[in-house]
C-alpha cells in the first residue's frame, strides 16, 4: 500500500512558563491511503497533537512531514490554510456547526473558502446531507437537531470538498451509545468507499472498529497493530 502521509522524528514542544513539554518526542509513522487507523492513549499522550499536525492545524517543533510528496512541514500560513482546505476533512467532538446557520449552509461553508461556485455549492450540500441521512433536514439549524444528526451535519461538511484524508477527534464522545454506534458505522461505510480515516479516540470500543491501532504514551508510539478481521 503506498504511503498517503509520512512523518518522521516529529516532535512538537510547547513551553509553559518555565516548563518545557513535549507532546511529541520523536514519532515516525506512514499511513496507507484508504486506510482506517484509529489513534488511541491517555489524555496527554500526543494524540491530539499529532492529529492537530497532520490536519495542518498545528507547525511541528522538529521533523519531517510529508502528505503525498507534499512537504507540509515546510508550508507558510497560505500554503497550510489552502492544505487544509483541500486536503483534510475534519469532525470534533463538539460537532462545531455555526447555530446561526441551516445545515445545508453549514455543511456550505468549507466550499465558500474554496473558491466553489454558489450552484455546485449548494447541489453538493444538498447531496452530501441526502448521503448521511439528513436530506429531510436541510433548513434545520442545529438547536433544531439532535446531537447525532449534527455530528452528522458535521460529518457532511467535513466531506464539502471531497477531502483525502478525513480527521476525528473523539468523534463520538458527546453521544449516547446507540447514537455513537450509527455514526461509526457511517465512517465504516465512508471507508469502504475509499476515503482515508484517522479516528483519535481514548474508547477501546471505537479503537476496535479501525482496521488498525497506532496507541500513544507520553509523546511516543507504544504499539503500531493491526485490528483482527
Amino acid at each position: 500500500m503506498a504511503s498517503m502521509i509520512e512523518v518522521a522524528g516529529l516532535q512538537k514542544t510547547y513551553v509553559m512558563g518555565e516548563e518545557t513539554v513535549n507532546a511529541l518526542a520523536g514519532v515516525d509513522l506512514a499511513i496507507g491511503r484508504g486506510e482506517h487507523v484509529a489513534v488511541i492513549g491517555p489524555s496527554g499522550s500526543g494524540k491530539s497533537t499529532l492529529m492537530n499536525i497532520l490536519g495542518g492545524l498545528d507547525r511541528p517543533s522538529a521533523g519531517s512531514y510529508v502528505f503525498e510528496r507534499e512537504p507540509v512541514a515546510l508550508f507558510d500560513d497560505n500554503q497550510l490554510a489552502d492544505f487544509r482546505n483541500r486536503r483534510i476533512g475534519f469532525v470534533f467532538q463538539s460537532f462545531q456547526l455555526l447555530p446561526r446557520l441551516s445545515a445545508v449552509q453549514n455543511v456550505e461553508l468549507p466550499m465558500i473558502y474554496g473558491g466553489v461556485d454558489p450552484r455546485e455549492r449548494r447541489d453538493r450540500a444538498v447531496a452530501l446531507l441526502d448521503r448521511v441521512g439528513l436530506g429531510q433536514r436541510l433548513d434545520h439549524k442545529p438547536t433544531q437537531m439532535s446531537g447525532g444528526q449534527q455530528q452528522r451535519v458535521a460529518i457532511a461538511r467535513s466531506l464539502a470538498n471531497q477531502p483525502d484524508l478525513l480527521l476525528a477527534d473523539e468523534p463520538t464522545g458527546a453521544l449516547d451509545t446507540a447514537t455513537g454506534q450509527e455514526v461509526l458505522a457511517l465512517f465504516d461505510e465512508l471507508n469502504s468507499q475509499g476515503l482515508t480515516l484517522l479516528i483519535v479516540t481514548h474508547d477501546n470500543e471505537v479503537a476496535a472498529r479501525a482496521k488498525r491501532r497506532v496507541a500513544f504514551r507520553d509523546g511516543l508510539i507504544v504499539s503500531d497493530e493491526r485490528n483482527a478481521s
